[in-house]
C-alpha cells in the first residue's frame, strides 16, 4: 500500500517513535513492504515510519549507488566521528526546499533486523548522512533543526542552480 508522505507541521514528525518490540510478524513485514512502496512512489532515497504516519522506529535507506535498500529497526547512533561536512539535504516531508546541514562523516549505528537480531553497522559519507537523517526522523527531529543559526532553507528552484550531488 502506498501511503501519502506526512508533511512538515504534522506533530508525528516532532515525536519520538515507539520501539519495535515484536519481530518477524506479518504486521512488521507489511509495514516494511508499504514503506518501500511509499518511498519508491515518492522517488525518495530514505523513509522513516513517522513520515507515513506510523509511530514505530523503522527506517529504510536506498544507497546512492542504488544497491540493496537497507531496513533499520530501532536504530540509534552509538558513535560518530568528530569530522563533519556540510551538504544540502532535502526531505520528502518538505519536498520543495533544501537546507545546508552539517553531519558526521562516519557513524556507527546499533540496529535490529526483521528477526530482532542486533547489529552495529558503520556508515560513511553519503550513507552516514542518509542514515542519520532517517534516525533524526525517528527521534522527532527534522533536518532544519540541525541547520546553523541564521541559515534558512532555500526553495528547490534556487537550489537547482547551486545544488549538486554530494561530493566526498
Amino acid at each position: 500500500m502506498i501511503y501519502p508522505i506526512v508533511k512538515y507541521g504534522d506533530p508525528v514528525l516532532e515525536t519520538q517513535a515507539e520501539l519495535v518490540t515484536e519481530f518477524d510478524t506479518p504486521e512488521l513485514h507489511k509495514l516494511i513492504a508499504d514503506m518501500f512502496e511509499s518511498m519508491y512512489a515518492a522517488r525518495g532515497v530514505g523513509l522513516a515510519a513517522p513520515q507515513i504516519g506510523i509511530d514505530r522506529r523503522v527506517a529504510i535507506v536506498r544507497p546512492p549507488d542504488h544497491g540493496q535498500t537497507l531496513t533499520l529497526i530501532n536504530p540509534r547512533i552509538v558513535e560518530e566521528s568528530v569530522e563533519i561536512d556540510e551538504q544540502y539535504e532535502g526531505c520528502l516531508s518538505f519536498f520543495d526546499v533544501r537546507g545546508m546541514v552539517p553531519r558526521a562523516l562516519v557513524i556507527n549505528v546499533e540496529h535490529q533486523d526483521i528477526d530482532g537480531c542486533r547489529h552495529i553497522t558503520c556508515f560513511e559519507r553519503g550513507m552516514a548522512r542518509l542514515v542519520a537523517h532517517e534516525i533524526d526522523h525517528l527521534d522527532g527531529r527534522l533536518y532544519t533543526d540541525r541547520m546553523g543559526p541564521g541559515i534558512e532553507p532555500v526553495h528547490v528552484s534556487e537550489y537547482s542552480g547551486t545544488g549538486r550531488t554530494w561530493r566526498y
